[in-house]
Protein backbone atom coordinates (compact mmCIF):
# COMPACT_ATOMS: atom_id res chain seq x y z
CA UNK A 1 0.00 0.00 0.00
CA UNK A 2 1.29 3.45 -0.93
CA UNK A 3 2.05 5.69 2.07
CA UNK A 4 1.77 9.44 1.72
CA UNK A 5 4.69 11.44 3.05
CA UNK A 6 3.61 15.03 3.89
CA UNK A 7 7.20 15.95 4.76
CA UNK A 8 7.95 16.03 1.03
CA UNK A 9 5.58 18.97 0.69
CA UNK A 10 7.15 20.72 3.66
CA UNK A 11 10.64 20.40 2.19
CA UNK A 12 9.45 21.71 -1.15
CA UNK A 13 7.38 24.55 0.33
CA UNK A 14 9.86 27.41 -0.31
CA UNK A 15 10.09 26.51 -4.00
CA UNK A 16 6.34 25.91 -4.21
CA UNK A 17 5.63 29.29 -2.63
CA UNK A 18 7.93 31.07 -5.08
CA UNK A 19 6.29 29.19 -7.92
CA UNK A 20 2.82 30.15 -6.72
CA UNK A 21 3.86 33.81 -6.50
CA UNK A 22 5.06 33.65 -10.11
CA UNK A 23 1.80 32.01 -11.18
CA UNK A 24 -0.29 34.66 -9.43
CA UNK A 25 1.86 37.46 -10.86
CA UNK A 26 1.52 36.07 -14.37
CA UNK A 27 -2.24 35.81 -13.89
CA UNK A 28 -2.53 39.37 -12.59
CA UNK A 29 -0.38 40.89 -15.35
CA UNK A 30 -2.06 38.91 -18.14
CA UNK A 31 -5.49 39.84 -16.77
CA UNK A 32 -4.66 43.56 -16.48
CA UNK A 33 -2.96 43.89 -19.85
CA UNK A 34 -5.50 41.57 -21.46
CA UNK A 35 -8.47 43.64 -20.29
CA UNK A 36 -6.90 46.92 -21.41
CA UNK A 37 -5.82 45.51 -24.78
CA UNK A 38 -9.12 43.66 -25.07
CA UNK A 39 -11.01 46.93 -24.59
CA UNK A 40 -9.14 48.50 -27.49
CA UNK A 41 -9.75 45.41 -29.64
CA UNK A 42 -13.45 45.49 -28.76
CA UNK A 43 -13.70 49.16 -29.71
CA UNK A 44 -11.88 48.41 -32.96
CA UNK A 45 -14.35 45.60 -33.68
CA UNK A 46 -17.20 48.08 -33.18
CA UNK A 47 -15.51 50.83 -35.18
CA UNK A 48 -16.86 52.09 -38.50
CA UNK A 49 -13.29 52.00 -39.85
CA UNK A 50 -13.01 48.86 -41.97
CA UNK A 51 -9.24 48.59 -41.51
CA UNK A 52 -9.45 48.69 -37.71
CA UNK A 53 -12.43 46.37 -37.69
CA UNK A 54 -10.71 43.91 -40.02
CA UNK A 55 -7.48 43.90 -38.02
CA UNK A 56 -9.28 43.29 -34.74
CA UNK A 57 -11.44 40.56 -36.26
CA UNK A 58 -8.40 38.82 -37.75
CA UNK A 59 -6.41 39.04 -34.52
CA UNK A 60 -9.23 37.71 -32.36
CA UNK A 61 -10.06 34.94 -34.82
CA UNK A 62 -6.46 33.73 -35.05
CA UNK A 63 -5.83 33.80 -31.30
CA UNK A 64 -9.09 32.06 -30.48
CA UNK A 65 -8.45 29.36 -33.09
CA UNK A 66 -4.97 28.30 -31.93
CA UNK A 67 -4.13 26.38 -28.74
CA UNK A 68 -2.28 28.52 -26.21
CA UNK A 69 0.63 26.09 -26.01
CA UNK A 70 1.26 26.58 -29.75
CA UNK A 71 1.25 30.36 -29.33
CA UNK A 72 3.86 29.92 -26.59
CA UNK A 73 6.04 27.72 -28.80
CA UNK A 74 5.69 29.98 -31.83
CA UNK A 75 6.67 33.08 -29.89
CA UNK A 76 9.57 31.36 -28.14
CA UNK A 77 11.08 29.78 -31.25
CA UNK A 78 10.01 32.10 -34.10
CA UNK A 79 10.19 35.55 -32.53
CA UNK A 80 14.03 35.40 -32.11
CA UNK A 81 14.32 34.67 -35.84
CA UNK A 82 11.95 37.51 -36.75
CA UNK A 83 13.88 39.90 -34.52
CA UNK A 84 17.12 38.73 -36.14
CA UNK A 85 15.75 39.61 -39.58
CA UNK A 86 14.30 42.90 -38.35
CA UNK A 87 17.50 44.14 -36.70
CA UNK A 88 19.96 42.39 -39.01
CA UNK A 89 21.86 40.65 -36.22
CA UNK A 90 24.15 37.71 -36.81
CA UNK A 91 22.31 35.48 -34.37
CA UNK A 92 18.68 35.14 -33.30
CA UNK A 93 17.68 37.65 -30.62
CA UNK A 94 16.88 35.56 -27.56
CA UNK A 95 13.96 36.83 -25.50
CA UNK A 96 13.92 34.24 -22.73
CA UNK A 97 11.17 32.01 -21.34
CA UNK A 98 9.85 34.47 -18.74
CA UNK A 99 9.35 37.28 -21.27
CA UNK A 100 7.77 34.75 -23.61
CA UNK A 101 5.33 33.67 -20.93
CA UNK A 102 4.19 37.19 -20.06
CA UNK A 103 3.92 38.42 -23.64
CA UNK A 104 2.11 35.38 -25.03
CA UNK A 105 -0.39 35.23 -22.18
CA UNK A 106 -1.16 38.94 -22.53
CA UNK A 107 -1.61 38.61 -26.28
CA UNK A 108 -3.70 35.46 -26.01
CA UNK A 109 -5.99 36.64 -23.23
CA UNK A 110 -6.61 39.99 -24.92
CA UNK A 111 -8.52 38.16 -27.66
CA UNK A 112 -10.80 36.41 -25.18
CA UNK A 113 -11.36 39.44 -22.99
CA UNK A 114 -12.16 41.53 -26.07
CA UNK A 115 -15.14 39.35 -26.97
CA UNK A 116 -16.50 39.62 -23.44
CA UNK A 117 -16.06 43.39 -23.46
CA UNK A 118 -17.59 43.72 -26.92
CA UNK A 119 -20.62 41.76 -25.77
CA UNK A 120 -20.92 43.98 -22.70
CA UNK A 121 -20.82 47.15 -24.80
CA UNK A 122 -23.40 45.81 -27.23
CA UNK A 123 -25.71 44.91 -24.34
CA UNK A 124 -26.18 48.60 -23.53
CA UNK A 125 -29.25 49.98 -25.27
CA UNK A 126 -28.91 52.59 -27.99
CA UNK A 127 -31.00 54.93 -25.90
CA UNK A 128 -28.02 55.44 -23.61
CA UNK A 129 -25.96 56.76 -26.50
CA UNK A 130 -28.79 59.00 -27.64
CA UNK A 131 -29.20 60.39 -24.14
CA UNK A 132 -25.47 61.07 -23.91
CA UNK A 133 -25.53 62.82 -27.29
CA UNK A 134 -28.47 64.92 -26.14
CA UNK A 135 -26.36 66.07 -23.19
CA UNK A 136 -23.68 67.23 -25.62
CA UNK A 137 -21.23 64.39 -25.08
CA UNK A 138 -19.05 63.34 -27.99
CA UNK A 139 -19.02 59.65 -29.02
CA UNK A 140 -15.69 59.07 -27.23
CA UNK A 141 -16.94 60.79 -24.08
CA UNK A 142 -20.17 58.82 -24.26
CA UNK A 143 -18.22 55.57 -24.46
CA UNK A 144 -15.91 56.45 -21.55
CA UNK A 145 -18.39 58.02 -19.15
CA UNK A 146 -21.68 56.33 -20.01
CA UNK A 147 -21.34 53.05 -21.93
CA UNK A 148 -18.19 51.43 -20.51
CA UNK A 149 -19.07 51.89 -16.81
CA UNK A 150 -22.43 50.17 -17.33
CA UNK A 151 -20.93 47.48 -19.54
CA UNK A 152 -18.17 46.81 -17.00
CA UNK A 153 -20.72 46.13 -14.29
CA UNK A 154 -22.52 43.62 -16.49
CA UNK A 155 -19.45 41.82 -17.78
CA UNK A 156 -17.49 41.61 -14.51
CA UNK A 157 -18.68 38.03 -13.76
CA UNK A 158 -17.63 36.89 -17.24
CA UNK A 159 -14.27 38.65 -16.94
CA UNK A 160 -13.70 36.89 -13.64
CA UNK A 161 -14.67 33.54 -15.17
CA UNK A 162 -12.12 34.07 -17.94
CA UNK A 163 -9.54 34.98 -15.30
CA UNK A 164 -10.15 31.64 -13.59
CA UNK A 165 -9.44 29.91 -16.90
CA UNK A 166 -6.34 32.07 -17.27
CA UNK A 167 -5.12 31.07 -13.81
CA UNK A 168 -5.49 27.40 -14.72
CA UNK A 169 -3.77 27.88 -18.08
CA UNK A 170 -0.67 29.40 -16.49
CA UNK A 171 0.50 25.87 -15.73
CA UNK A 172 1.36 25.63 -19.44
CA UNK A 173 4.50 27.73 -18.87
CA UNK A 174 5.95 24.48 -17.55
CA UNK A 175 6.79 23.67 -21.20
CA UNK A 176 9.28 26.56 -21.08
CA UNK A 177 10.98 25.06 -18.01
CA UNK A 178 9.79 27.96 -15.87
CA UNK A 179 9.55 27.23 -12.16
CA UNK A 180 5.93 28.26 -11.76
CA UNK A 181 3.74 26.50 -9.21
CA UNK A 182 3.28 23.37 -11.31
CA UNK A 183 6.86 23.46 -12.57
CA UNK A 184 8.31 23.67 -9.07
CA UNK A 185 6.16 20.77 -7.91
CA UNK A 186 7.17 18.69 -10.92
CA UNK A 187 10.85 19.35 -10.29
CA UNK A 188 10.68 18.10 -6.70
CA UNK A 189 8.33 15.25 -7.61
CA UNK A 190 10.75 13.86 -10.18
CA UNK A 191 13.80 14.44 -8.01
CA UNK A 192 12.38 12.72 -4.92
CA UNK A 193 10.13 10.26 -6.72
CA UNK A 194 7.10 11.51 -4.74
CA UNK A 195 4.73 12.46 -7.53
CA UNK A 196 1.49 11.69 -5.71
CA UNK A 197 2.03 13.98 -2.73
CA UNK A 198 3.24 16.99 -4.68
CA UNK A 199 0.79 16.79 -7.56
CA UNK A 200 -2.05 16.19 -5.11
CA UNK A 201 -1.02 19.28 -3.15
CA UNK A 202 -0.86 21.38 -6.32
CA UNK A 203 -4.31 20.15 -7.36
CA UNK A 204 -5.75 21.04 -3.95
CA UNK A 205 -4.31 24.56 -4.09
CA UNK A 206 -5.73 25.11 -7.58
CA UNK A 207 -9.06 23.71 -6.39
CA UNK A 208 -9.27 26.05 -3.40
CA UNK A 209 -8.32 29.18 -5.34
CA UNK A 210 -10.63 28.41 -8.26
CA UNK A 211 -13.48 27.51 -5.91
CA UNK A 212 -13.17 30.84 -4.09
CA UNK A 213 -13.08 32.76 -7.36
CA UNK A 214 -16.05 30.78 -8.69
CA UNK A 215 -18.04 31.57 -5.54
CA UNK A 216 -17.23 35.25 -5.99
CA UNK A 217 -18.34 35.03 -9.62
CA UNK A 218 -21.69 33.50 -8.65
CA UNK A 219 -22.26 36.24 -6.08
CA UNK A 220 -21.47 38.94 -8.63
CA UNK A 221 -23.86 37.34 -11.12
CA UNK A 222 -26.65 37.46 -8.55
CA UNK A 223 -25.92 41.10 -7.78
CA UNK A 224 -25.90 42.00 -11.47
CA UNK A 225 -29.19 40.14 -11.92
CA UNK A 226 -30.84 42.12 -9.13
CA UNK A 227 -29.73 45.49 -10.48
CA UNK A 228 -30.36 44.72 -14.16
Amino acid sequence: MFDLDPSVIVRAMPALWNGLKFTLLLTLVAMSVGIVAGTFLALMRLSHNRVLRGFALGYVTVMRSIPLVLVIFWFYFLMPLLLQMAFGTERPVQIGPVVTAFVTFCMFEAAYYSEIIRGGIQSISGGQRQAAAALGLRPAQSMIYVILPQALRRMTPLLLTQTIILFQDTSLVYVLSIADFTGAASKFAQRDGRLVELYLFVALVYLVICYLLSSLTKRLKRNVGRTA
